[in-house]
């Protein structure tokens, strides 16, 4: 078997006739996958994160309220609740497709 020797400055690299480079090369494009997989995890539970907090702010502005300042407050905080959610699911269904 014949070995080809290629120089570089002092040292000789050899390699055999018909070998090709391992598949290493294509690191590159597993790496872009792994990245836009942690994005994507990250904006989701941001997400999560933000659905969250918008209970919490219906829950603090209707606790602890007198029954008539309550029924003032409800729909405002309901109303409020339900346009925060809509934004989040709107915002959800915008990641699913970049997954596919």
């Amino acid at each position: 078997m014949k070995r080809l020797g290629i120089a570089y400055g002092r040292r000789v690299a050899t390699a055999l006739p018909g070998v090709r480079p391992s598949p290493d090369l294509r690191s590159g494009q597993l790496y872009d996958r792994e990245v836009t997989v942690v994005a994507k995890r990250e904006a989701e539970e941001l997400l999560m994160i933000e659905e969250a907090d918008a209970w919490f702010e219906y829950l603090e502005a209707t606790r602890s309220q007198s029954e008539s300042r309550y029924h003032e407050i409800e729909p405002w905080a309901w109303a409020r609740l339900s346009q925060r959610l809509r934004a989040i699911r709107a915002r959800r269904a915008r990641l699913r497709p970049a997954a596919a």
